[in-house]
């Protein structure tokens, strides 16, 4: 509270012993400044001088001893004259610049997007975010009224609007898909955290952090993006599935003497599964040869055929 004599405040200050206080006023009930007064700032704050509800002179971190030259618009708007010496009232606030982690947003209600592939589309989301103020003077304008104190509790809400505001915002104008949005969350959160910063710099605030954990979407939608993803994984495979099944159908069709003849494929369909193989079955095609009788498979370099003794072509 300072020491005080006869209602003059000699010495200024203010522990802050909370965890989630924004502003504190300073109590001045029947007390009076004095220049020569000593305000004493600590890290993490900042000191604002208000005179009938206009913010006037800020103070940064450090010690001070009051006078007309570091209180130069308190000066203009008492009208003090020069050597002014007198005690004054002024109303004195501690804006906290601290960071103020691990705050909750969430969806109250859901997001409405337009997907090319789902059409209109509602989303659901939550997740964390941090904040400090950034500029004391613009917050103290646009935000604090004459409150005794100023708690985080007391414009959370208003900056989870805010923050579902601007993450609807960063939707529309990315047109990025449902699909591709449900699988780059973290990418997203950085281009959102962008915007909304926009919306916190108008108050005085900064967003030091925004984290999206979850955006959910109608289940008949989350069903269909598991099965786009599904196919996606298919169809990046299926070549190289293919190929493998018919290497194995040429394995076994090998190890049988009448394999191409009782399947009916001849020497002709071993050649077309070979082709349909590529570059995998090519070399497995060069090694060996199959006879057009019995349609066995035989030595490359071989002139007949082991099994029937028909002379090779």
């Amino acid at each position: 509270m300072g020491i005080i004599k006869g209602g003059i405040l000699k010495q200024i200050d203010w522990l802050d012993d909370s965890k989630d206080t924004l502003v504190y006023r300073y109590p001045m009930e029947g007390r009076q400044i004095t220049i020569g007064s000593k305000l004493t700032v600590r890290e993490s704050q900042v000191a604002v001088f208000v005179n009938k509800g206009v913010v006037a002179d800020v103070f940064g971190p450090g010690f001070y001893s009051l006078s007309t030259s570091n209180l130069p618009i308190l000066s203009t708007l008492l009208a003090w004259p020069y050597g002014f010496k007198s005690p004054f009232k002024a109303e004195i606030y501690f804006v906290n610049t601290k960071q103020f982690p691990k705050q909750k947003w969430g969806t109250s209600n859901p997001i409405t997007m337009r997907d090319k592939e789902f059409g209109v589309v509602r989303v659901r989301g939550f997740g964390s975010y941090s904040f400090k103020v950034n500029e004391a003077f613009t917050f103290m304008k646009e935000l604090f009224g004459t409150n005794s104190s100023f708690e985080t509790s007391d414009i959370i809400d208003y900056l989870k609007s805010l923050i579902v505001s601007g993450i609807s915002e960063t939707i529309a104008e990315s047109g990025i898909s449902a699909l591709d949005l449900a699988a780059n969350l973290s990418e997203f959160a950085t281009n959102a955290k962008s915007v909304v910063n926009e919306h916190f710099k108008a108050i005085g605030l900064k967003l030091v952090n925004l984290n999206i954990e979850n955006l959910s979407f109608p289940e008949e939608v989350e069903k269909a993006i598991d099965e786009r993803s599904g196919l996606g994984i298919i169809s990046d495979k299926m070549d190289v599935y293919m190929k493998y099944q018919t290497a194995n159908a040429m394995r076994d069709a090998a190890k049988n003497p009448n394999g191409f003849a009782g399947m009916g494929a001849g020497f002709g369909v071993g050649m077309g599964m070979g082709a349909a193989m590529g570059g995998t079955a090519s070399n497995e095609v060069n090694k060996k040869k199959f006879c057009i009788h019995c349609g066995t498979g035989v030595d490359a370099d071989a002139k007949f055929c082991q099994n029937c003794g028909k002379k090779l072509k």
